[in-house]
């Protein structure tokens, strides 16, 4: 995972043994210093502007860093004085899933599981609470990830990242564990030894200070654990056996919290950097040693054959470990669903699967794509990568070409729990939408206000012409996006959105928000809700179908709620809809938000709305904002600004209790911008708001 020495902020991982991009320094997960430089971006506009925090181990390079950097020691960082940690802690608890029946033949349950290195941003400059603008990697297939280690360090910027706060309220709220990051460089690309030596240094009473440190930071900030890649030459095996010795600290002391690491087959044993695509007697001891598990999980390099995994699995299991705790690297930054694969080494046909895999650097779903790109385009992208073209989720995987995960791994899911709501909000978008009305003309992002989102794309049950189903950016009930779905509907067709595990009885209730786009022909909507899972892998859920009234062009939204008392007491396992199309129009059905629940229910306010700090920036005022935690569930906050006349203005939410706001003006000639924080409940109503004030 090579990095160039430059303090340019773009990263990138593990390139071993992935062939010319390579040959600088060998295999490794390092960047092109070329692609890297044309992304550097520096950020220097507003000292309030909150960042994903990044460090060095101790010792600082030589020199001054460059523009939008803030070189820090993450021995000398605390919590007490950590600037941006309200705006950098994630609140969402890591949740618990459960795998339903699988959509395919071929997708299989407890075997072969996915991590991802993606890199979201530069390492420097990373905003810690989304941005304004709607171009950005927004993750959604969580029901097939793992694991997700949020990837980046440079030689000059930093080393050790801790993820920021949207990435993982979204990916736990979908059940995703997310690790941060420990990079030691390769020489080549700026690393050095004393880097290492730095992070692995005892005190006088022989513990490891880091150690305790880096668990601090993960249980502080409220993320999963480290992914640790040690590639700086030059070592020896009295170093080695200290990162082990380190390794084996920071297990014991983040067991407690649930610390988890991965380690990725750099260094081994001799203290050399050896990239062993396989797990082996040189890079054991760091997954396993006689006392036990060292590392949760081994990222194997990528120059792996199929006998090196082979072996990998069987001795992992010699060792008393899963094979599956492996990871294959698969390095798709270049290539995509183009990269050439020996997939039959990990996912062979008629046989277990040998070994977990993992992605590196699957974000290519939208960097591949021109300038002037469009969100709708990059989850169509994304959509491909994950789950193959059309109905692959459905079918199983082939021999040849492009594994779509979807056809290999069984999806999970966290539906156990009523209330469940959605408003198929993928965290970004092009406007901001509440109850169908505008409330935001700007371009957004921001992961932490992603709903849970159908995990199949996309399972179609119909006899007739299957239909055309995407995000659409163009059109929301609430956030910035809805689900289209577009055909002939020239026979019924049932879309399967969510398995689930949903308790439900007398008082359960389905609300359903859709409508037609103005050129659509009329449509009989159903729900479709099944109180039995499949019978197998890749049959349908045997669905009773609840009459959800006829829709017609010129409707607008509307709601209707369906009683799913008469099916009685016991357990939804699917959730889905059928659609029927009348007179062979073609039919555009928008369905804008989903809820199960047995009641109406709202949030209680917060308190204490406060601004915490200002900046005039180009003839404009940024604020940071403060609040007291609700009482009770909440979702997540939403400010807005009122305004002269009356409206609301959507200004940005998060899951914490801090935010953010750049860019405010005076409107006409008021004496103050007036400030409005409401919490949010998981059906998506909204509390009294608390206010303040911001003269200018």
């Amino acid at each position: 995972m090579n990095r160039q020495p430059s303090p340019v902020p773009r990263r990138r991982v593990l390139l071993a043994g992935a062939g010319a991009a390579a040959a600088l320094a060998g295999p490794s997960l390092g960047a092109s210093p070329a692609r890297a430089a044309g992304r550097h971006r520096p950020r220097a506009a507003d000292s309030l502007q909150p960042c994903a925090s990044y460090w060095f181990p101790d010792s600082l390079p030589p020199g001054t860093p460059g523009d939008g950097i803030t070189w820090r020691s993450l021995a000398a960082w605390q919590p007490g004085t950590d600037r941006d940690l309200a705006f950098n802690r994630s609140t969402v608890p890591l949740a618990r899933r459960f795998t339903p029946v699988p959509a395919n033949t071929t997708a299989r349950a407890g075997q072969a599981r996915i991590s991802a290195l993606a890199a979201f941003d530069h390492t420097a400059g990373n905003p810690s609470q989304g941005s304004a603008t709607a171009d950005t990697y927004a993750p959604t297939h969580w029901a097939l990830l793992d694991e997700l280690v949020f990837w980046g360090g440079s030689a000059g910027e930093g080393l050790i990242l801790a993820p920021n706060a949207p990435l993982v309220d979204a990916a736990h709220r979908n059940g995703v564990p997310v690790l941060g990051t420990v990079f030691l460089p390769p020489v080549a690309y700026g690393g050095q030894l004393r880097w290492t030596r730095d992070l692995v240094r005892r005190d006088a009473a022989g513990r490891f200070p880091l150690a305790a440190k880096l668990v601090q930071v993960a249980t502080v900030y409220g993320f999963d654990g480290w992914f640790i890649n040690a590639e700086t030459g030059g070592g020896d095996a009295a170093l080695a056996a200290e990162m082990q010795a380190f390794l084996r600290a920071l297990r014991a002391a983040g067991a407690g919290q649930g610390v988890r690491i991965t380690w990725y087959d750099a260094m081994n044993r001799t203290g050399q950097v050896g990239w062993q695509g396989a797990l082996d007697d040189l890079n054991r001891s760091f997954f396993q040693d006689a006392s036990g598990p060292v590392a949760d999980s081994l990222f194997v390099d990528f120059r792996w054959s199929a006998r090196s995994l082979a072996d990998s699995g069987r001795l992992a299991e010699q060792l008393g470990r899963s094979r599956y705790e492996l990871w294959a690297g698969v390095d798709v930054e270049s290539a995509g669903w183009d990269t050439g694969t020996d997939w039959d080494a990990i996912l062979p046909e008629g046989r277990d699967q040998v070994v977990s895999f993992g992605f590196y650097r699957p974000e290519w779903t939208l960097q591949h794509l021109p300038a002037g790109r469009t969100p709708g385009q990059f989850h169509a992208a994304d959509d491909r990568f994950w789950a193959g073209e059309g109905a692959a989720a459905a079918r199983p995987g082939g021999a040849g070409g492009w594994r779509a995960p979807a056809t290999a791994v069984a999806d999970r899911s966290t539906l156990t729990a009523l209330p469940f709501a959605t408003g198929f909000n993928t965290g970004h978008g092009l406007r901001w939408y509440e109850a169908g009305k505008v409330t935001s003309e700007a371009p957004w992002s921001h992961l932490g206000l992603q709903d849970r989102l159908p995990p199949r794309r996309w399972v179609v049950h119909t006899e007739g012409q299957h239909p055309d189903i995407s995000w659409d950016f163009d059109d929301a009930w609430r956030g910035g996006s809805s689900l289209l779905v577009r055909g002939a509907f020239d026979a019924p067709a049932t879309v399967e959105l969510f398995p689930a595990r949903l308790p439900a009885g007398a008082a359960t209730v389905l609300d359903l928000t859709h409508r037609l786009d103005p050129a659509s022909g009329p449509v009989t909507v159903e729900v479709a809700v099944a109180t039995r899972p499949a019978p197998a892998p890749g049959r349908p859920a045997p669905y009773v179908h609840l009459p959800a009234g006829t829709l017609r062009p010129g409707d607008g939204w509307r709601t209707d709620t369906v009683r799913l008392g008469p099916l009685g007491s016991g357990t939804l396992h699917a959730l889905g809809v059928r659609l029927t199309g009348r007179g062979g129009a073609a039919v555009a059905w928008r369905l804008g938000a989903l809820a199960v629940h047995d009641g109406p229910a709202s949030p209680a306010a917060p308190g204490g709305l406060r601004v915490t700090d200002t900046a005039a920036v180009d003839g404009a005022v940024s604020v940071r904002l403060a609040w007291r935690r609700a009482n009770g569930p909440v979702r997540h906050y939403e400010l807005h600004r009122r305004l002269p006349d009356g409206s609301r203005r959507f200004l940005g939410g998060t899951c914490g209790t801090a935010l953010y706001v750049p860019g405010l003006r005076r409107a006409g000639t008021e004496p103050a911008a007036e400030i409005e924080v409401r919490a949010v409940h998981e059906l998506f109503t909204t509390s009294e708001p608390a206010r303040v004030q911001l003269p200018w």
